[in-house]
């Protein structure tokens, strides 16, 4: 019988994070087998998987704060806020300098208010978002307030702002990338993110999603 536990999955990018929950289903043979907060499938990085019993533990791990990776690329915003979104406006980016994406980056450290993306798993009426998005339905999404507790600029190569953010729960990436394009007068759209850490977790102790057994189950 496989114990009960967590697993640190790196999640590779363009499988969801059900599919991850389905391979270890399968590898394992068990039935009780969850996630604590969805990656997108464009997303890479740490995906932590509830195992057995830990399922039960799902709030625990849900609630920690989250670190990413990031790179936001100016000039062009599409309606999913990713680079798989089509491109719904266009701008320039010349007048952006190191010393305004620097201010930019600041300027939205601690409490904000993050409006979820439309294509995203939350409902409306009682439908996904991403499916009426994909319908081409455009609804009034609430601003949700979160906190980014560090906001860092890791490279800068136009039309390219790789960053790192140490937030809290429920903060949308996307959405906060076209904020910071927005604080440059542009548009912009997210082509890279990876998640890097949640809670005292990091993706530096993961394991690939086609390498790992039963011995990588850790105590919830």
């Amino acid at each position: 019988m496989v114990k009960s536990g967590i697993l640190l999955i790196d999640k590779p990018q363009m499988i969801t994070s059900h599919d991850v929950v389905d391979i270890v289903r399968r590898k394992f043979n068990i039935k009780r087998v969850g996630h604590a907060g969805t990656l997108d499938p464009l997303a890479t990085g740490l995906l932590i998987i509830l195992v057995d019993r830990a399922t039960k533990q799902f709030n625990r791990f849900v609630d920690f704060d989250k670190g990413y990776t990031a790179c936001l690329k100016l000039g062009a915003g599409t309606d999913s806020g990713d680079s798989q979104g089509k491109i719904i406006a266009e701008s320039g980016y010349s007048g952006v300098t190191l010393e305004n994406v620097e201010a930019a980056l600041k300027s939205l450290e601690g409490k904000i208010e993050n409006v979820p993306p439309m294509v995203s798993a939350l409902k409306h009426k009682g439908k996904r978002l991403y499916k009426l998005a994909r319908q081409g339905i455009t609804v009034e999404r609430k601003a949700r307030p979160v906190e980014i507790h560090s906001l860092k600029l890791l490279k800068l190569s136009l039309p390219d702002i790789e960053f790192e953010v140490r937030c809290s729960k429920g903060t949308y990436i996307r959405s906060l990338a076209e904020e910071i394009a927005k604080r440059l007068n542009c548009v912009g759209h997210i082509s890279e993110i990876r998640r890097i850490s949640v809670g005292p977790y990091s993706v530096a102790q993961a394991k690939a999603a086609d390498d790992f057994d039963e011995n990588d189950i850790r105590p919830a």
